[in-house]
């Protein structure tokens, strides 16, 4: 048995639907012995997944990228996980789906092994939306140097990086980190990020060095559409440091506002202008599912 977890919920395991507690995995899967596998986290909200073809899409991509070949269709990847939502015990509710693949089991050799086929898990659990404390007062981040590898648009498994990135927000008694490479802004532990300064939304640019977030374009479109610039650039850790506003954005944490910063605030060190209307554009775009 899993602590903390649901065990009786029902998860899909290569071809199979069957209790969590029952679903194994052999310790020969490459996603165990080497972190050969890539992954995607997709919100559900009332019962509807938001933003599901995006989020289909990235996984195709990240499967390429690493050379997992998987012949599922779009089709196939939504009836998979609309086959796990129909078996939740609230499908109607606020849930989470994970899905990973991983190339397979094999002997342990680096190489590619030959004729064997990918490890397809998915299942859903209960998600709780951002709280008003969240929301309203806002949360609190410190920088960090991202010693990560250099092919971060890939959503794959191998997370010990992100792992020790988030661990070092908790050491410090802080909600987030914002990572820089070479003096450079990247993303958070698991989170892309966002500058304001007079007014303009900054991100760093869809490279190779963040994951690209599903909401990465989700929010650079919400405010284009409410008549905010935006503008994808380097943005130095200077930028960061006098800027008027930062937010992150996740699947799980939506938008949320950064008031404090490397033990300053941010701007008048309560959630800006910018972010409030977006927060408020996110929440209509929600609740019009």
């Amino acid at each position: 048995m899993i602590a903390g977890v649901d065990n009786n919920s029902i998860v899909y395991l290569n071809g199979e639907y069957l209790r969590l507690a029952d679903a194994k995995v052999s310790v020969l899967d490459r996603g165990f012995v080497f972190g050969d596998g890539i992954y995607e986290v997709v919100p559900i909200y009332n019962g509807k997944p938001f933003r599901m073809h995006q989020h289909i899409a990235r996984l195709q991509r990240s499967l390429q990228s690493v050379r997992i070949d998987i012949e599922y269709t779009e089709a196939q990847w939504m009836a998979l996980v609309e086959g796990v939502l129909a078996r939740a015990e609230q499908p109607q509710a606020n849930l989470m789906v994970y899905l990973q693949v991983t190339r397979g089991v094999a002997k342990r050799d680096h190489a590619f092994p030959a004729g064997i086929e990918p490890t397809v898990f998915c299942m859903a659990s209960p998600f709780a939306r951002p709280g008003t404390a969240q929301r309203e007062r806002g949360l609190s981040a410190i920088s960090v140097p991202d010693t990560r590898w250099l092919l971060c648009h890939i959503k794959s498994v191998s997370l010990l990086g992100n792992v020790l990135a988030k661990q070092a927000a908790i050491d410090a008694g802080v909600d987030e980190v914002l990572q820089f490479r070479d003096g450079f802004l990247t993303e958070g532990s698991s989170c892309n990020i966002w500058v304001v300064k007079n007014g303009v939304l900054m991100a760093p640019e869809a490279n190779h060095l963040i994951l690209e977030g599903i909401r990465y374009r989700f929010l650079a479109q919400l405010a284009r559409d409410a008549g905010i610039p935006f503008q994808a650039r380097p943005i130095s850790a200077e930028e960061v440091n006098v800027a008027d506003e930062l937010m992150l954005t996740s699947a799980t944490k939506e938008v949320l506002p950064i008031v404090q910063y490397n033990g300053n605030s941010v701007g008048a060190g309560k959630p800006g202008p910018v972010y409030s209307v977006l927060r408020a554009s996110y929440d209509r775009v929600i609740e019009s599912l």
